[in-house]
């Protein structure tokens, strides 16, 4: 990617010509983008109400250093953690729970967690954060471990499952699959991008923190989902990580950013079947 950048009004380009603003802009290319995010706080508020489980477990020190865990009728399969989006910068747990939904009817215990966001904490230690989410809350629930999340949730979910992953090694080992959904896998072009302003993102951490760009995990199962209706830039993402990993790419036809995450409340949907899968 070309370092040096030209601003034409408010359109931040490369040498390539991409209006990096635009390229992440999702909400402005979605109509009535304005009602997800109620929408889920009600769903997840209503899931919440009636799920079997427990709220603000702490892992670490910190007010958002806090998980909630939802357990499934019957025998527990394993640990499934979703992480959550919002570019690093907004949203938490409790904007989520029903996603768990399909998983726990599959016999899958499910943890959301929420971490530190930018501009408090920088990239690499929020990834520290999602590290120790994950080893706490598998330390909570016996079996293996999965992995997903959603936007920046997709790339702490690949980062993870990277040899160089901020994980204990007896944690490491027990994760065996790997769903980013929409993920956002080489951060470079973000350096470029106005949200950098608290990112604070530079060359190095751009490159380090780039899941597309580092060793995948050997043993873990790793699928890049993606809306079909998508920004270009999002598809671009997700068809990196599968060609620097050769793993599996969907893009889900009819589907864009905010409600291609809408599969995982059920068992029956293909998005759900690629965590739970045997």
């Amino acid at each position: 990617m070309a370092q040096l950048a030209r601003k034409h009004g408010d359109a931040m380009t490369d040498d390539s010509g991409i209006d990096w603003e635009d390229a992440f802009a999702n909400g402005a290319h979605i109509a009535g983008a304005e009602d997800y995010p109620p929408r889920w706080q009600a769903a997840a508020a209503a899931f919440r109400a009636t799920a079997r489980g427990q709220c603000d477990i702490a892992y670490g020190a910190g007010p958002r250093a806090r998980l909630d865990l939802f357990l499934p009728e019957g025998a527990v399969r394993g640990l499934v953690v979703i992480l959550h989006g919002g570019y690093w910068r907004m949203f938490d747990k409790a904007t989520w729970s029903h996603l768990a939904a399909g998983l726990l009817a599959l016999g899958w215990a499910v943890a959301l967690p929420s971490y530190p966001l930018a501009p408090a904490a920088r990239l690499t230690e929020i990834t520290a954060h999602a590290g120790r989410a994950v080893a706490h809350a598998a330390g909570l629930v016996a079996g293996p471990v999965r992995l997903a999340g959603h936007s920046a949730g997709g790339h702490l979910a690949t980062r993870l499952a990277c040899t160089d992953a901020p994980l204990p090694p007896e944690v490491a080992d027990r994760i065996e699959r790997a769903v980013s959904i929409s993920g956002l896998h080489d951060l470079r072009p973000l350096t470029l991008h106005s949200m950098n302003a608290d990112l604070r993102l530079d060359a190095a951490e751009a490159r380090a923190q780039s899941p597309a760009l580092a060793t995948p995990r050997p043993g873990i199962a790793t699928t890049a989902w993606v809306g079909a209706g998508e920004r270009p830039e999002f598809l671009r993402q997700a068809a990196l990580l599968a060609e620097a990993w050769a793993a599996p790419l969907v893009a889900e036809p009819g589907r864009h950013h905010f409600d291609v995450i809408d599969g995982l409340t059920r068992a029956d949907h293909p998005l759900t079947r690629a965590l739970a899968a045997d």
